[in-house]
């Protein structure tokens, strides 16, 4: 068997050119590099039908991640998969909420998840914010909640989280809330797919 291509950025190139012969329709040119990246990086064509994005959503996200904006995650592994030196290098950092002790104890307390106690912890910030959901449909109809209750105001919600139970009701709830968003409609997403978001957009940034 021969290897035709053994470096990082000759294999990830090759990949792309194969997605974009195997597709079966052409792709908007603006929101082809979120889009191509998703399906990189999962091997699921379906996500070129099923990625929906509001209107504007990518300039803003783009003119977001140049001011220097936090990207907050439901996940430690949406953390660990985005390129924080690119964020970095605009002076942005990424954080998540789930393991923090005060977290921990509000949602004890209150009878909650914890990804819905850390969006209360985000929203308490008080400042702009771009969220990262990729598992936890609770954390995606909290800022929903958030929004119409006028405490919280994202710039972007990356809203994917995967699943069976108020994983497609969580999405039409943030298409309908007014905040720019990039979700995948229906039961998929994931962690690996929140990252690739953020990481296409943080390309797309410079």
């Amino acid at each position: 068997m021969t290897i035709e291509y053994s470096k990082p950025d000759e294999i990830e190139k090759r990949s792309f050119e194969i997605i974009q012969s195997e597709l079966r329709r052409p792709l908007d040119p603006a929101l082809a590099p979120v889009i191509l990246r998703v399906i990189h990086t999962t091997a699921d064509f379906e996500y070129a039908d099923t990625l929906a994005f509001s209107e504007g959503v990518l300039e803003r996200a783009v003119s977001a991640l140049r001011r220097g904006i936090s990207v907050i995650s439901d996940t430690n592994m949406v953390r660990a998969g985005v390129d924080k030196s690119r964020l970095a290098a605009f002076g942005g950092d990424i954080l998540c909420f789930m393991q923090d002790d005060d977290v921990a104890e509000s949602a004890r307390q209150d009878g909650v998840t914890r990804a819905r106690a850390a969006a209360d912890k985000a929203a308490a910030l008080g400042k702009s914010l771009i969220f990262a959901v990729g598992n936890a449909p609770t954390a995606l109809l909290r800022i929903c909640e958030l929004k119409e209750e006028g405490r919280l105001s994202p710039e972007l919600v990356i809203g994917v989280p995967v699943g069976f139970v108020n994983v497609t009701e969580s999405k039409e709830a943030l298409m309908r809330s007014g905040i720019p968003y990039i979700t995948a409609r229906g039961r998929k997403g994931g962690s690996n797919v929140a990252a690739a978001v953020c990481n296409a957009l943080l390309r797309m940034a410079g």
